[in-house]
């Protein structure tokens, strides 16, 4: 038999799983807070990657990943750049849980859940994503150095983290989707293309009018990412440390050869505003 001071304590409460939820313009970017608890880095260790179009959002999206990744209770915390969206995600997860027969808490996050200074004079205002990057960005950067996080998303954002950990700000700029959808409904001949679709920006000179759009947005995206960037080390260092992130990333890095490519930095981000002491 065995003792009972060693057995089990099958009644002992079951922890809540932490899962995370970044709502973007484009897509909802879900997962999980591991059992690993930290990846190399320091910052939560996320897995279980779901991502969902955002304005395609439907609760049974939603619910054989939740009901694999945590049967039992759980919270969510959401972070959202699209009120609209989040709505819905909102109102799904608490379906959900009423059907479902088990709990699933749901937070919104603000700026104030993250360990960030924010050297702003409306934080409120300053979109969660930039806010979680920053947070984990500060987390692992040199201790004596600041950061610059790029962001590439739907927007391309460039932001500066200094040496003592505060969000500065930073620069923002239309992605290649949004480029390309503005020249076309813009003027009155120009199609809208798919510039991205390439390791390489189109070869110049376009030889049509296709290539020509390809050609712009591709090496013009890479252009202002490396000036951006440039002028951020102007400001902090010339040796500042560059982070990269976002679903495109890996289309600029040609422009920024010595940045660290971190995929899932704003969903760890979001997770530290669930560690002891997170809140600011």
């Amino acid at each position: 038999m065995k003792d009972a001071s060693t057995a089990p304590d099958t009644d002992a409460p079951v922890a809540d799983a932490i899962l995370l939820a970044d709502v973007g313009n484009s897509r909802i970017k879900l997962a999980v807070v591991t059992d690993r608890g930290v990846d190399a880095t320091g910052l939560p260790a996320v897995g279980h990657r779901r991502d969902i179009d955002t304005h395609g959002m439907r609760a049974d999206h939603l619910r054989g990943w939740l009901r694999s990744v945590a049967p039992g209770p759980a919270v969510i915390l959401v972070a959202s750049v699209h009120d609209a969206a989040a709505a819905i995600l909102e109102l799904a997860l608490a379906e959900e849980s009423a059907t479902g027969r088990r709990p699933l808490r749901q937070r919104r996050i603000g700026h104030d859940d993250l360990p960030l200074l924010i050297a702003l004079d409306e934080p409120h205002k300053v979109g969660i994503d930039r806010l979680a990057a920053a947070a984990a960005a500060a987390l692992v950067k040199p201790p004596d150095q600041g950061a610059i996080v790029v962001d590439c998303g739907t927007a391309a954002t460039i932001d500066m983290i200094s040496a003592d950990g505060c969000f500065l700000g930073g620069a923002i700029l239309p992605g290649p989707g949004l480029m390309a959808r503005a020249l076309a409904a813009g003027t009155s001949k120009l199609p809208e293309v798919r510039a991205l679709q390439e390791d390489e920006p189109a070869a110049m000179p376009g030889r049509n009018t296709r290539e020509a759009i390809a050609a712009g947005i591709g090496w013009g995206m890479r252009g202002a990412i490396a000036n951006l960037v440039g002028e951020a080390r102007r400001v902090l260092g010339d040796r500042t440390p560059v982070i990269l992130t976002g679903g495109w990333g890996r289309f600029v890095l040609p422009a920024v050869p010595d940045a660290i490519e971190m995929p899932d930095l704003v969903l760890a981000g979001i997770a530290l505003a669930a560690r002891p002491g997170g809140r600011r």
